[in-house]
């Protein structure tokens, strides 16, 4: 304990306790009910973060620290937290599962080193898992895989190998293999080391270490040599020993690994039990041996917003600061909390930044290292770190913090358009008050949650990726802010496009007396690619219109998109040309030609065969082939195209494109018709032509409105 507490004291007061090479920043990533938690929190008990276990099941895991994750046993926000191992620092973030909460996963990946992706031993590769893993693909976040519940009846740590492999494209290299199985499951066996590590009941006590039994020799060779060829195909160094028929140091397959998984090359793969408490040991060795620390990272490449020139930020304090700011969090007690990840150099509490993302200088408050929702104050953090800061009034998720000195600019997040609405209203004038100023704390926290309010209506509309998003948020309206609301019924983002190219023409001319207003404009409105938004492009000759008035023109066309001419909904996917056009040397303005333009695209989209598109859902089943009929009957109601059925053990995946708005009430139906077994995923897939029939109670509906 006296140790512990010097560590921890050093850690606060001195800038570099851990050198860069011994920092990991990870995530833990996977499918809803995968034992993302779980693990986390056997891992803070075994480093000595926590001193009690804490469990899903009863609400007491301290990464789950928010009542609506406690009540439903789910992770909704990443946690940040950090730990020590083996004279290392760990720096954890713990990822949501479910698919409503993608932009959690996504945008810690986006500043994260490394990976452990956590997989049910009895369902393989489910429909996250997959998801989360294009994420880090996308981010090339090296991962090693933790096969867990191998405790479970069913669990196949095998044919989750083969998942891993077929489903996810990934060149796995298992370090272990499963000492027995289900309830007769004792421990891993260590393919490196040539022993089988044994795992006791109680999680306080150490793991044995033994000989491998005679039984399982056989498969350990192959499955040794099959490690060692594989590393040799990637490996120069192995290679030529492997040639040369020598023996192979295990710190040399050791180091080996760590480069090849660094690389993406290969997927280390490991197993256990996180509920027991069962491999949680090796897997902190694993983090510490094969995980990559911030110098094991490319420099991170960025560019000067002054004249655009390549920056490499390298991991070192000696450098000029470089953050990301990648969460913004509304604390109760603190305010306004941002999240950092530091790639180059240090700051101080209460330091000068500059916001190169708004070109506006911002000045640090506090600093903090996160627990959950815990904090620890710092005086100073460095390269490599993650942190939490106070008094960033115009910092927002993904942007970008810098040394005043030296400008730099980070690729910006990319997160999924919300596709579902919801009206909600406040139940007194004294909430109506404080609504306007909540929603905006919840925006600024989830960059895919939206508010605005519907001119035609008066409604105020809150959008989202999907029901459990919009039931958490309003929730938290209620619980954290103490603002109560009643939620009308749920509203599909629809969107509205053309068919057919129009030329139109917008003429705006008023005259009182003194100078008038004049603005003409002649558009060519053509139907663009599906999901390709909107463009907007000047083909203006000979000065037709003077290029001052052009960018109000393109305003004018943005804003005129906003609400369509069949119902009312954005209009997308189209290509706007201004081709023509005059102007009056005197009377012509911004203004004049801002109000002409949105004119002509009133005018045009509703010669040009408007329609409407509804968002469509990619979603994936996993059902017990029993109920596979049943299911199968409740999607065609629906409306859903089945994209193939797959056979898994003894159920089936079923994978389809259903409309999302006949995906309403889906989930206690599913469980109905399964008894509860059946589990699904799904998430936006595209926008889609909607049937005719459908279309016009639409707009009928829209226009009683």
């Amino acid at each position: 304990m006296v140790v512990k507490t010097v560590l921890e004291v050093k850690d606060r007061l001195m800038s570099r306790t851990f050198p860069l090479e011994k920092i990991r920043n990870i995530g833990i990533i996977a499918h809803i009910d995968a034992g993302k938690t779980t693990t986390t929190e056997r891992i803070l008990y075994h480093t000595g973060r926590t001193y009690k276990i804490g469990e899903v099941d009863e609400g007491t895991a301290v990464m789950d620290w928010m009542q609506q994750e406690r009540e439903r046993g789910i992770t909704i926000t990443a946690a940040a937290t950090t730990c020590h191992w083996r004279q290392h620092r760990i720096n954890i973030i713990d990822t949501p599962g479910h698919v409503d909460f993608a932009a959690e996963v996504e945008r810690s990946l986006r500043v994260l080193d490394g990976g452990v992706v956590i997989l049910d031993a009895v369902a393989g590769v489910e429909a996250q898992s997959e998801a989360v893993w294009r994420q880090a693909d996308k981010y090339n976040v090296a991962r090693i895989c933790f096969i867990n519940k191998m405790d479970r009846v069913g669990a196949n740590f095998y044919g989750t190998v083969a998942m891993i492999k077929e489903r996810l494209q990934a060149k796995v290299l298992p370090i272990q293999l499963p000492s027995g199985a289900e309830s007769s499951f004792q421990g891993a066996i260590d393919l490196l080391e040539n022993k089988v590590i044994t795992f006791a009941d109680d999680p306080r006590l150490m793991p044995m270490e033994g000989a491998i039994p005679e039984n399982d020799k056989a498969i350990v060779a192959n499955y040794h040599q099959a490690l060692i060829e594989k590393l040799a195909e990637n490996d120069d160094q192995i290679m030529l020993k492997y040639l040369e028929g020598q023996e192979i140091p295990v710190s040399q397959v050791k180091a080996a690994i760590r480069r090849l998984t660094i690389a993406n090359c290969v997927v280390p793969i490991f197993c256990g039990s996180a509920l027991r408490g069962k491999g949680i040991r090796p897997l902190l060795d694993a983090i510490v041996a094969y995980l990559p620390s911030p110098l094991d990272i490319p420099p991170v490449h960025a560019i000067n917003p002054q004249n655009g020139g390549e920056i490499f930020c390298q991991a070192s304090d000696e450098d000029p600061l470089s953050a990301l700011a990648f969460k913004v969090v509304s604390d109760p007690f603190m305010g306004r909390l941002t999240y950092l990840r530091i790639y180059s150099g240090k700051v101080k509490a209460r330091a000068q930044v500059l916001n190169a993302t708004r070109g506006e200088k911002e000045h640090l408050g506090r600093l903090y290292i996160m627990h959950a929702n815990h904090r620890e104050e710092i005086d100073e953090a460095d390269t490599g770190s993650i942190v939490a800061t106070v008094g960033l009034k115009k910092t927002s998720t993904g942007d970008s913090l810098c040394d005043v000195a030296r400008p730099v600019l980070f690729e910006s997040m990319g997160f999924p358009e919300p596709v579902l609405s919801m009206a909600i209203e406040p139940k007194s004038k004294v909430d109506q008050d404080k609504l306007d100023g909540v929603l905006a704390k919840l925006a600024e926290e989830d960059p895919t949650f939206k508010a605005h309010s519907d001119p035609e209506t008066g409604q105020v509309l809150i959008s989202g990726m999907g029901e459990l998003h919009i039931e958490v948020l309003v929730e938290r309206i209620s619980c954290e802010f103490g603002v109560k609301v009643k939620v009308g019924k749920p509203q599909v983002a629809y969107k509205e496009t053309i068919t057919v190219p129009v030329e139109a023409e917008g003429r705006f001319i008023r005259q009182s007396g003194g100078k008038g207003q004049y603005g003409h404009v002649w558009l060519r409105l053509e139907p663009g690619e599906r999901n390709s938004g909107f463009e907007f492009c000047d083909q203006i000759r000979s000065g037709a219109i003077p290029k001052e008035f052009i960018p109000a023109v393109g305003i004018g066309v943005k804003e005129a998109l906003q609400s369509g001419g069949l119902a009312g909904y954005p209009i997308v996917d189209i290509k706007v040309i201004l081709y023509d056009g005059s102007f009056h040397e005197v009377d012509s303005s911004e203004l004049a030609f801002k109000i002409a333009g949105s004119m002509a695209v009133k005018n045009g989209v509703s010669k040009a065969k408007p329609i409407l598109l509804e968002p469509i859902m990619k979603m994936k089943i996993l059902t017990p082939a029993q109920f596979l009929g049943d299911i199968i009957g409740d999607l065609n109601s629906r409306g859903a195209r089945i994209d193939g059925i797959e056979p898994f053990k003894d159920s089936c995946f079923i994978r389809c494109f259903v409309p999302l708005a006949r995906t309403f009430g889906f989930v206690s139906d599913l469980r109905s018709l399964s008894q509860g077994r059946a589990t699904h995923t799904m998430e936006f897939y595209r926008y889609e032509e909607m049937p005719p029939n459908l279309s016009k109670q639409i707009v009928a509906s829209a226009r009683i409105r």
